[in-house]
């Protein structure tokens, strides 16, 4: 349920067209998402449901995101601007949020200084990974090995885990570090399809991370 402030929803600015751009944000990673334009009718479907909801300014006629990808957004915050023309909406994702299948819209890199890291790095690219697993799951992909191992279950996925395990540890042993590098990723990855399989997710890692740390 997301509560509301109905004092800054009525003191929001809409432009000439009765809207405000909203820019969605994945609540999890902090990476910015997309943006596009709702106006009260959709902020009021948003609220009610949950689940963002825009205004196509070129079909005029509000819009669920994920309505027909499956690529939904929970809502779990609206937050207005300081100048009441804008809304920041801080939401979890499901699979990509563009069109062209990448996790964010803002994937065309203009200019930088190369002091920014990647936009999938850290925990950004484990949820980014988990969310691919989670979307094959409801869209399965021809021979995707991905649904290979959610059809098979727990059984095969452990012993996916094991064998990664063991190819890690043998690459330790011998002091090969490019080797570990890629042993590790394999592991990480069939540790998130347990993950997904087991109803869990990176956030419920990090959690329990966060609690025997401050522990």
């Amino acid at each position: 349920m997301i509560n509301i402030d109905n004092d800054l929803i009525k003191g929001i600015l809409w432009n000439a067209d009765g809207l405000i751009p909203a820019i969605a944000q994945e609540s999890r990673t902090g990476e910015v998402l997309m943006l596009a334009y709702m106006n009260a009718e959709s902020l009021a479907a948003t609220i009610e449901s949950g689940f963002a909801t825009y205004y196509s300014r070129s079909r005029q006629s509000l819009w669920r995101k994920g309505e027909t990808s499956g690529h939904t957004q929970k809502v779990v915050s609206i937050a207005l601007d300081c100048d009441s023309d804008a809304l920041l909406m801080r939401v979890e994702q499901t699979g990509p949020a563009c069109h062209t299948n990448e996790i964010s819209c803002f994937h065309n890199p203009v200019a930088d200084n190369g002091a920014l890291p990647a936009l999938n790095s850290g925990s950004s690219i484990l949820q980014s990974v988990y969310d691919v697993i989670a979307d094959r799951d409801v869209h399965p992909v021809a021979a995707s090995y991905t649904n290979y191992l959610l059809l098979k279950g727990v059984e095969k996925i452990c012993k996916k885990i094991g064998e990664e395990a063991s190819e890690t540890i043998i690459a330790a042993v011998k002091g090969a570090p490019d080797e570990v590098r890629y042993e590790v990723a394999d592991l990480i990855y069939h540790l998130l399809v347990l993950l997904y399989k087991q109803g869990l997710t990176p956030d419920d890692i990090f959690a329990e991370l966060t609690s025997r740390h401050r522990g």
